[in-house]
């Protein structure tokens, strides 16, 4: 059995990894949208403010300064400099679980990022800034992949890159999707697109549905295709398979909280049918699918880090 200290930071290093690299694919998308001089920029602006749970409107005319705030404010916990500083801290706590390859390209982009001339680099190129870190992000989940062992440890990091997944994007799908959507964003194909690409699904969408760039395809793509890596159906498939491997190496029975949770999120997703959610709306789906995640997250900290000590010793 893992110590819980260490399956917690594994945990957090992956969520706060996937949460980084959300928030730069967001900055990029509203400082790409600002080329364009119409009402809808304003409008992708709004949709990925929201998502990450801005709802300030003068922040949506003000994409660049609210694209800075959100890749550089230390005081901002949300933001891509605090995501990138508490997983590297987590990584620092269980140095001895990684490899030096992963530790040494988180590394390398939390330094990027504390340099005393980021705010001029973001300045000088902004999107370039947005998309090295990305690049680098990538980088450190290949290190990963090609050279930690798939055991324990890997399933937390795991856990936590594909919860946080799939938790921002409901959320993204929310906004746009939810009660509150901007029925403008709807029935803007600029808009449209921009979803796509906050959700780095553009060209796997058009690979299936080419150019039909239409509300509900995007909808049943980025929640139910079984295939793309960002969809929540997949998210929640890894999900299951990740807690269900951490439950075997703790020596848990298969009913253990957090499996049962994530074996209904993923049964939900894998039987949903489309014209049953566009006739009750998706609303009420994406906030049930967030409500899981969430009992999940709670869950697994009750089985594998909070858990009363006399529950781990031997009778």
């Amino acid at each position: 059995m893992m110590l819980a200290r260490v399956a917690d930071s594994l945990y957090w290093i992956g969520r706060y990894v996937e949460r980084a690299e959300h928030m730069c694919r967001l900055s990029d998308v509203m400082l790409n949208a600002t080329l364009d001089r119409s009402e809808a920029a304003t409008q992708v602006a709004r949709i990925a403010l929201h998502a990450v749970g801005d709802r300030n409107p003068a922040k949506a005319l003000a994409p660049y300064q609210s694209a800075l705030a959100l890749t550089l404010d230390r005081s901002d916990r949300g933001s891509i400099f605090s995501s990138i500083a508490h997983a590297r801290e987590n990584a620092r706590q269980v140095r001895d679980q990684i490899t030096t390859e992963t530790w040494e390209r988180l590394n390398l982009i939390y330094l990027r990022m504390n340099n005393p001339g980021a705010r001029k680099a973001f300045n000088d190129g902004s999107q370039l800034f947005l998309h090295d870190i990305i690049a680098d992000l990538h980088l450190f989940k290949g290190a990963g992949d090609a050279t930690m062992s798939h055991g324990e440890g890997w399933s937390f990091l795991q856990l936590g890159m594909y919860l946080e997944r799939a938790q921002l994007i409901g959320s993204l799908l929310e906004v746009v999707f939810g009660e509150r959507r901007r029925r403008r964003a709807l029935a803007d194909h600029f808009a449209l697109t921009s979803v796509l690409r906050m959700s780095c699904a553009l060209e796997p969408y058009l690979r299936v549905y080419t150019a039909e760039v239409q509300p509900r395809f995007i909808l049943n793509f980025l929640m139910l295709d079984e295939d793309f890596p960002r969809s929540i159906r997949f998210c929640t498939h890894q999900i299951e398979t990740h807690l269900a491997a951490i439950t075997r190496h703790a020596g848990l029975s298969g009913n253990a909280g957090p499996e049962r949770l994530a074996g209904r999120l993923k049964a939900r997703l894998h039987f949903a049918d489309m014209d049953e959610l566009e006739a009750q709306g998706a609303s009420a789906f994406l906030k049930t699918v967030l409500d899981e995640c969430w009992d999940i997250h709670l869950s697994l900290y009750d089985a594998f880090v909070a858990y009363p000590l006399e529950d781990r010793l031997p009778a």
